[in-house]
């Protein structure tokens, strides 16, 4: 059984609920996750979940969106538009691996179950996907890029390459294997779709 966790001072309600049914999914999946235990991890009342959110999967959808944006945050972060384009795809790839690895079965879920979760569900996955690729897309449209001959990427390319990260960071989730031991073949892919595009 997962204890209550603390509250962060000043977390608004619905990102202690969201965090709730983080922390549920990570123990047991979403499939056997309850509205009881996000309102027992929060610490909150069935009242003010449901003043937030519909449903468990309304609250999911939440949650999608959440760790979405910290991801794609931490992946701008990570990459220096300074370095030499080799550089920023391997940061950026780190940087992207190390959200999957500190997080996998959260990773797991947001590939597997998310899909299967309704129309609202499917566009909220869609539109993560959607604004991975456009990370892509920017990182592979600054000077560095453009002084090796390469880019910007096309949308069409780069909706490739994150579809295909995902699926490999799931399959090795579901083996029990390190999702950061996928680097070196990830970077030496992109590098490679990358280098397939020159400049205009």
């Amino acid at each position: 059984m997962i204890a209550a966790s603390p509250v962060a001072a000043g977390t608004t309600v619905a990102q202690r609920l969201i965090d709730a049914l983080a922390t549920t999914i990570a123990d047991k999946g979403l499939t056997d996750s309850t509205v009881a235990d996000v309102v027992r991890i929060a610490r909150m009342s069935r009242r003010a979940f449901y003043e937030h959110f519909t449903d468990k999967n309304d609250c999911y959808r939440a949650l999608l969106q959440d760790r979405t944006e910290r991801q794609i945050e931490a992946i701008r972060a990570a990459v220096d538009l300074e370095a030499p384009w080799r550089d920023q795809v391997r940061h950026g790839i780190a940087a992207w691996l190390a959200q999957a690895q500190a997080d996998p079965t959260f990773t797991l879920s947001w590939i597997r179950d998310a899909p299967g979760l309704g129309s609202r569900a499917r566009e909220v996955s869609r539109t993560a996907t959607d604004a991975f690729a456009a990370l892509v897309v920017a990182v592979s449209h600054n000077e560095k890029f453009r002084e090796a001959g390469m880019g910007p990427l096309p949308e069409n390319a780069a909706l490739i390459l994150v579809g295909g990260l995902r699926e490999l960071i799931a399959t090795q989730v579901e083996r029990g294997l390190s999702p950061a031991t996928l680097a070196d073949d990830a970077v030496a892919v992109a590098c490679a779709v990358l280098t397939a595009y020159p400049s205009a």
